[in-house]
């Protein structure tokens, strides 16, 4: 009880040393090749309010592709610590990255200090080790530390649980409507929540969150195809062929994404593209972007929220990455894949009795067990094939959806992995 006090003592002593009512944004240039990073500061700005947790600040529930760090200064503690994924990293393993230097945009909102704070970001490589990493100043005197002015776009609440300030609050934002087609992005936006929130265990949880529908107005209505040579004046100027890839839909233009979003409260943000090509991504604590006319637009979202919100890997494989993402001598951060170097980490502890490691599996017994009524938990096992690997890396369940768009939904292991996050963001640890 003792150590619990005094644990409960230090987290409000830090909550003091931020004004939580403000928001400290800072802007990056992350660049570099296939062996080479560097971080540069572009630009600190701030806005009034505070959408963040509150709870758990000085630490972080998985560890992610790299991490930002705020310090109080006069006293060391640490007043907020945020885990992310970025799409720079990703770059880094393709070819192309191998024959130019490629600069991307990184945005972080962190809670203004009160007094002068180290700002430390982190990148790691894919064994996660420190492979670049920035160290500057955010002190709230700083008369070149921008104020913006709330935007307020359009915007309409598909649920709301409570203040930003309890609950996760996350932005369901417009990419390629244009102000006439503000109805049937709202009406998007509520399919996306519905399909999110029909999910276990988001539904459990449902009153955890905030999601606020943001009708950003495109000039052009749809978004833009390279390889189509097709190119739209769009909110938030993404486009498909992401690294030269038919499906991957992305935009670069953070800066732009969250200039928009000023005057709304939100920690999360989910992307709808008015498009019924195929497609999207999730960056894990940056965003998810997914079409929202494709007959697959529900599983599709709620898988690309897996990646952004809980930090999930993909658990399918192709076998045709440039550079494999997982190596043996590591065990990767993402919960729901292993490469077995420290299983008793993962879902260890969710295997059924007797279960062989790694697990054989037959699609025919498979669904045979599921036919006969077998517990969801009985299936739990360790089957090679995941992170894009045949070989190699380990998923916990025959199907996921972060596996197939066939899928009925999370399996077990992606199902806690999710509840975790969710708590992490509410719960204290030290209550």
């Amino acid at each position: 009880m003792r150590l619990l006090s005094v644990l409960c003592a230090a987290l409000l002593s830090t909550i003091g040393l931020m004004a939580q009512e403000r928001t400290l944004r800072v802007d990056y240039i992350f660049s570099g090749t296939d062996k080479t990073q560097e971080i540069s500061l572009d630009e600190l700005s701030c806005f009034d309010g505070w959408a963040g947790r509150s709870v758990n600040t000085d630490i972080v529930p998985v560890r992610g592709n790299g991490q930002i760090t705020l310090t109080d200064i006069a006293t060391g503690n640490i007043l907020y610590r945020q885990s992310f994924s970025t799409l720079f990293q990703e770059w880094q393993t393709t070819e192309e990255a191998t024959r130019v230097r490629k600069a991307f945009e990184n945005v972080f909102l962190l809670p203004m200090p009160s007094a002068p704070a180290q700002v430390k970001v982190e990148l790691y490589d894919f064994r996660g080790n420190v492979a670049s990493s920035l160290i500057h100043t955010a002190d709230p005197s700083d008369i070149l530390i921008r104020q913006i002015d709330p935007v307020c776009p359009p915007y309409k609440y598909i649920l709301q649980s409570g203040s930003p300030q309890e609950k996760i609050d996350v932005a369901v934002v417009a990419e390629g409507y244009t102000s006439e087609e503000s109805e049937l992005f709202y009406q998007d936006a509520a399919k996306a929540v519905e399909a999110i929130l029909a999910h276990q265990p988001f539904d459990k949880y449902a009153d955890r969150f905030n999601f606020v529908a943001v009708a950003l107005p495109s000039e052009d209505s749809g978004v833009s195809v390279p390889g189509e040579g097709l190119w739209k004046k769009t909110a938030l100027g993404s486009h498909f062929n992401t690294f030269y890839m038919d499906r991957y839909l992305t935009t670069l233009r953070l800066r732009q994404m969250h200039d928009a979003l000023c005057g709304i409260p939100y920690e999360h943000i989910v992307i709808l593209a008015n498009t019924d090509t195929y497609g999207g991504g999730g960056i894990f604590n940056s965003y998810t972007l997914t079409t929202a006319h494709h007959r697959s637009f529900e599983p599709v979202v709620v898988h690309e929220f897996g990646h952004s919100f809980a930090g999930l890997a993909d658990e399918y494989y192709y076998d045709d990455q440039f550079v494999e993402y997982y190596y043996p001598d590591c065990e990767p951060w993402e919960q729901n894949i292993t490469t077995l170097f420290d299983f008793e980490s993962k879902w260890d502890d969710m295997l059924p009795r007797f279960v062989a490691v790694p697990t054989p599996v037959s699609d025919e017994n498979v669904w045979k067990q599921i036919e006969n009524g077998s517990s969801p938990e009985s299936l739990v096992g360790v089957y090679e094939g995941a992170g894009y690997q045949s070989k190699g890396v380990y998923r916990p369940y025959p199907d996921c959806r972060m596996k197939t768009n066939q899928a009925i939904g999370f399996c077990p292991v992606c199902q806690r992995a999710i509840a975790r996050i969710i708590e992490f963001y509410t719960e204290p640890l030290c209550e």
